[in-house]
């Protein structure tokens, strides 16, 4: 069995000197949701399949349920992804540089994620009281829309949270080094 690797003193935030080297407590909660909505996913697909090919005919709702999972998953993996900070980036520009640079960016990201999603999130939830005011039904199996639409602004209000976390930890760790680069 291979020796296990001490934990990266970069990962809560790319070029910090010391950070904890620990996740942040709660990221369970967007794991098993994750686990769970892949396995309904899957379980729905499957059943679909079945009918499918016994039947020759479908289930109408699976299609329905299957867009507003993976919507779901999408954000609720989103999240975990920006807690973690393995958002989606240039590594190359991310990565490369001074520590400063790296932990500039990094707070710059935070911050540009956590202001997109919370500006989502405000202007969704007008999505969803319209939804709610104007009886809006889905087109596949005819239930209410704003069953689906809540969920936007639900966990876009999430991922800005997780963002601003990251923003926090980054702030918190020591920057050694940028003030090191700083004197002659």
């Amino acid at each position: 069995m291979p020796p296990s690797t001490p934990p990266d003193p970069a990962a809560d935030c790319p070029g910090a000197a010391a950070p904890s080297g620990k996740e942040p407590r709660s990221l369970a909660i967007e794991d098993w949701l994750t686990v769970l909505v892949m396995a309904a996913l899957a379980l729905i697909t499957f059943a679909n399949v079945l009918v499918r090919y016994f039947t020759s005919s479908s289930f109408a709702w699976t299609e329905e349920i299957s867009v507003f999972l993976m919507i779901v998953l999408a954000l609720v993996a989103g999240s975990a992804a920006v807690a973690r900070d393995q958002h989606i980036r240039i590594e190359y520009y991310a990565e490369g540089g001074s520590s400063a640079r790296r932990r500039g960016l990094a707070r710059f990201g935070a911050s540009m994620v956590a202001l997109l999603f919370g500006l989502i999130a405000v202007l969704s939830v007008r999505v969803v009281w319209d939804d709610y005011r104007f009886e809006e039904t889905s087109p596949g199996i005819g239930v209410p829309q704003w069953w689906y639409s809540i969920w936007l602004p639900v966990l876009s209000t999430l991922i800005t949270w997780r963002a601003i976390g990251l923003l926090i930890r980054c702030n918190k760790t020591p920057d050694v080094e940028f003030f090191q680069e700083d004197q002659p």
